[in-house]
């Protein structure tokens, strides 16, 4: 079973077009799944567009009615899946973005090298013309952050949000962080947060790259580079410790 998580955050003009995408991929590659979206107090039409999606799709909605962040829908979505998921070993998480620059018809690949054995893998990104340019900005200037804290071997991008964890991973990281958050850093924080709250449980990581879109969202980015990369730094060497130990154990397994 593959069990595809999305937070989501204000995204009805997207997150239809994007639940679309994923039953037409689905309906081509032969895989059990399960769609769980997180709302996180979406004050747009989120709700309503995703309401008639339950009846063809394997859909659960789950969220609150007030924000609490990104960090806290990942969260959400790790401990839901390690409550439900019902064969650790056999069974994956993919988190994706809901506002499709993250795109379904990735995921076999991911799930090809899930099946090979590993038990992450990263969806790298790779530069794109539509980047946006905050974007832009902060990918130039967040490795050049991190270099003094802590580095991934054979991990270029850190920060993608599109990624697959094999259950029983999730299962372990939940287990480890008990009643702890296991993620409390925000927008790109969050994603390194999550890697290395996985990289003790991890046998074998492996990355693909993917092009990002973009182009086929409406809204502007949410990214600020300024703002972002004084957060991603201060964040960073808050939780250096943490960070070197994780990566360290992923060097000895």
């Amino acid at each position: 079973m593959l069990h595809l998580c999305i937070p989501v955050r204000d995204e009805a003009p997207t997150i239809g077009v994007l639940l679309w995408s994923i039953r037409k991929v689905f309906r081509d590659y032969t895989r059990d799944f399960a769609v769980i979206v997180y709302d996180d107090g979406s004050r747009d039409a989120t709700r309503e567009v995703l309401a008639p999606y339950a009846e063809v799709l394997p859909l659960t909605v789950i969220g609150e009615s007030t924000p609490r962040g990104y960090a806290h829908a990942v969260d959400a979505l790790c401990r839901h899946v390690a409550r439900t998921a019902r064969y650790a070993r056999r069974d994956a998480m993919i988190l994706l973005e809901g506002d499709l620059t993250d795109q379904p018809l990735h995921i076999p690949e991911l799930v090809k090298r899930f099946e090979g054995g590993a038990d992450v893998v990263l969806a790298e990104r790779d530069e794109a013309a539509t980047t946006p340019q905050p974007v832009r900005r902060l990918r130039q200037v967040a490795p050049w952050l991190l270099k003094p804290v802590v580095r991934f071997e054979g991990v270029r991008d850190p920060f993608a949000t599109m990624r697959l964890l094999r259950v029983a991973v999730v299962k372990d990281m939940v287990r480890a962080a008990g009643e702890r958050p296991l993620v409390t850093g925000e927008a790109w924080a969050a994603n390194l947060e999550l890697l290395a709250a996985t990289l003790p449980h991890t046998r074998r990581i492996e990355t693909v790259s993917v092009t990002p879109r973009y182009d086929l969202r409406p809204r502007e980015t949410r990214r600020d580079a300024w703002r972002d990369a004084v957060r991603l730094g201060k964040w960073a060497w808050g939780k250096r410790a943490e960070l070197r130990h994780a990566a360290a154990k992923a060097r000895a397994s």
